[in-house]
């Protein structure tokens, strides 16, 4: 059975975007982030330590609460629509993304700072969410393109976005300065509308495998 989505009303991407929504899929659930999401978040994350991931960003088990203030206040300010990753099985917390970047003109967003807990991966967690996701940017926001931005340097990542579907835009170089002083080369992806249905159903048929 395909994920769905719980729709929000038709309109321009300034309107619905902004609006907190649960998305729920076979393998997973969307939800809005909230404050007591911080305990679980916490152990999520400690299941591969992945703060210690130099490549990527990933709140330490003290700055989670921060963090999580942090999207919240960034919803707040119209600039995030953040999310709290549960397993549709065990309502085990795995992770957080959100949708961010928004710009309201064109319309199109970023779907980013995304991480999973290590047990979760090549589960179909991340599968499903990408795919709840993006059906809510082009079918329920009216999205012309959605954006992905990686390190040049988590190869898992890239792979991952580029099995998606998405194509490479390019590099942009020393694009920003990392938490340990390092500059960071972005690499920047997008799936636009009119490729969204093959996509889809490239999604579908890897999820049907269960395959990350």
């Amino acid at each position: 059975m395909p994920p769905t989505t719980r729709k929000l009303a038709a309109g321009p991407c300034t309107g619905a975007w902004l609006q907190p929504v649960t998305l729920a899929g076979d393998i997973v659930v969307l939800e809005p982030l909230r404050h007591d999401h911080v305990d679980d978040l916490v152990a999520a994350a400690s299941d591969g330590r992945l703060w210690e991931l130099w490549y990527t960003s990933v709140p330490t088990p003290e700055g989670m609460a921060a963090e999580v203030a942090a999207r919240l206040a960034a919803l707040d300010a119209g600039t995030m629509l953040p999310f709290t990753v549960r397993r549709a099985d065990t309502g085990v917390v795995v992770g957080m993304t959100t949708c961010c970047n928004v710009d309201a003109a064109a319309p199109r967003v970023e779907i980013g700072y995304t991480w999973t807990a290590r047990s979760a991966q090549r589960t179909g967690v991340n599968t499903e969410s990408k795919l709840l996701l993006l059906g809510h940017a082009f079918e329920t926001l009216g999205c012309i393109a959605v954006e992905f931005r990686t390190h040049w340097h988590n190869v898992q990542s890239r792979t991952a976005i580029a099995r998606l579907g998405a194509k490479q835009d390019g590099v942009l170089r020393n694009h920003r300065r990392q938490p340990d002083g390092s500059l960071r080369d972005t690499v920047v992806f997008s799936i636009i509308d009119s490729e969204w249905p093959a996509v889809r159903t490239g999604l579908r048929h890897r999820l049907a495998r269960h395959s990350d």
